[in-house]
């Protein structure tokens, strides 16, 4: 089975080799989503992509990760006095599988990398946006 990584490298291939035969260079362009369901992703008021011609990366949707832990929990108490909810803590050994939400959403800029001849475009990446990210 091919690793993600491997998709997108293929995608960019037949993306680039389509350029060349065409001998016209892609584009990079900035977009806005307009649309999650459907993704609909508007680079001006008149030029409106649809699903079907958005290919999203790692960067662009909700995926998982596997990944391997091994720590103890921070000593927590709860519950209101009763014995079995007084501070402790304990180990967290394993393979877990965590949850990547990076899926685009209302409003977000994107990075379109444009196919040539201007029917598909790879989503690679937000442009920034400091209304999103890590959380404290």
């Amino acid at each position: 089975m091919d690793s993600d990584y491997h998709k997108i490298a293929r995608t960019i291939k037949e993306v680039a080799k389509a350029t060349l035969e065409a001998s016209v260079m892609t584009d990079i362009e900035i977009g806005e989503v307009i649309s999650v369901s459907p993704l609909q992703i508007a680079l001006d008021a008149k030029t409106i992509i649809d699903a079907e011609f958005i290919i999203l990366t790692k960067n662009t949707t909700m995926w998982s990760v596997d990944m391997d832990v091994d720590h103890r929990t921070e000593n927590e108490a709860g519950g209101g006095g009763y014995a079995e909810f007084a501070s402790h803590s304990h180990g967290y050994k394993g393979r877990k599988t965590y949850r990547v939400h990076n899926e685009l959403v209302m409003g977000d800029k994107v990075i379109l990398l444009r196919e040539s001849g201007g029917q598909r475009y790879v989503a690679l990446d937000r442009y920034y946006n400091p209304d999103r990210g890590c959380k404290d």
